[in-house]
């Protein structure tokens, strides 16, 4: 389906992330390229993905300059960070990095590749974004700031771009099954699966299949949106 073209994804390595790299290898997508910091353990993933050391929590546009040498039609910023607490309690370096990483990092990487969609006339755009950053989550002010400004983002972006035949979409995924899901207890996972009116946790590949969706031809005419994948969580 992608023969022609090349991804990037950044936060390649983490549940999402990795799902998504694997999509685009399955549907052969010409090159694949994903952002970690994890380098231990892209040693167990997929050799044609090409991983590159991206620390998005402090990078300026001569660093993208000097590890970047490609022109991806996909982007996926999928990176995140959640440094959670109570907001009174909220340290500035704790607010700080999270609106860095989740925030600040997606302007530097659109800064650094929109201009060659433009030239070229085509870009699939896709930012990663949450539930939460619509239904609001105690604890996490800093967080559904950074993913709730990345919706005004898209939107505004999206029609700075349409004319080049780039399309800037959002993805909400709700609860999904990851490493960190893992870890809980089953108590947890049933308070959880009580608010999930399809009773169960989403798939990474849930998350995959809708970003294979905004990249095809076949949502070519959705722009400015954002797609929930949620289980019914929360009706927006």
């Amino acid at each position: 389906m992608f023969k022609d073209n090349t991804a990037f994804i950044t936060g390649g390595t983490g549940s999402i992330g990795e799902a998504v790299c694997d999509d685009f290898i399955k549907n052969e997508c010409l090159n694949v390229h994903a952002s970690t910091t994890n380098l231990d353990k892209i040693k167990n993933l997929d050799q044609k993905i090409n991983f590159i050391n991206l620390d998005l929590k402090n990078i300026s546009q001569d660093q993208l300059k000097e590890n970047i040498n490609f022109e991806p039609d996909f982007l996926i910023l999928n990176a995140g960070l959640n440094k959670d607490n109570l907001f009174l309690r909220m340290s500035e370096e704790e607010w700080d990095d999270v609106i860095d990483v989740n925030l600040n990092s997606t302007f530097k990487l659109v800064k650094f590749f929109l201009k060659g969609m433009i030239k070229r006339r085509f870009g699939r755009i896709i930012f990663i974004t949450s539930v939460v950053s619509f239904t609001g989550n105690p604890g996490q002010t800093n967080y559904t700031a950074s993913k709730s400004a990345l919706t005004g983002f898209c939107k505004s972006l999206s029609l700075e771009v349409a004319s080049r035949n780039i399309t800037v979409n959002c993805i909400a995924p709700g609860f999904i099954a990851s490493n960190m899901t893992d870890k809980l207890s089953d108590d947890q996972k049933s308070l959880i699966l009580d608010k999930v009116p399809m009773k169960k946790l989403g798939k990474p590949s849930d998350i995959a299949n809708t970003v294979n969706f905004l990249c095809s031809d076949k949502a070519s005419y959705i722009t400015g949106q954002t797609i929930h994948v949620n289980g019914g969580l929360a009706l927006i």
